[in-house]
């Protein structure tokens, strides 16, 4: 898997990326009562508003963090918002999407580098 400094996880199936948000997030942003995603299909450039999420302490976006498009979505999370707090690396990915170039993950972070992050 690999991070972001926004608090996302990617990983890697076979030419798609799955992205959801990290265990750390999860527990930041506390309950999550509404999860809005984005529509199958659409193109999206790394930092655009995804996602939209909300908690009971707030509403949060979540950032595209490749150029690509997405090519699926979890519904479950949508039906069941509390996923995202009780498997936030498991069930619980956001969306799935496809990048022209799988090297552009090597930008990111492993796990031992975010883990220096969150300290």
């Amino acid at each position: 898997m690999k991070y972001t400094k926004d608090h996302e996880w990617l990983r890697v199936e076979g030419d798609l990326v799955v992205v959801g948000i990290t265990e750390y997030a999860a527990t930041q942003l506390g309950d999550v009562v509404f999860v809005e995603l984005p529509e199958v299909e659409t193109m999206v450039t790394a930092g655009d508003d995804v996602v939209v999420i909300e908690s009971v302490k707030a509403a949060s976006d979540i950032l595209a963090p490749l150029d690509g498009e997405i090519v699926a979505v979890n519904q479950k999370i949508v039906e069941n918002p509390e996923l995202v707090n009780e498997d936030p690396t498991g069930v619980a990915w956001f969306f799935k999407m496809r990048v022209d170039d799988l090297s552009v993950l090597d930008d990111l972070m492993d796990e031992d580098e975010y883990a220096d992050l969150i300290g």
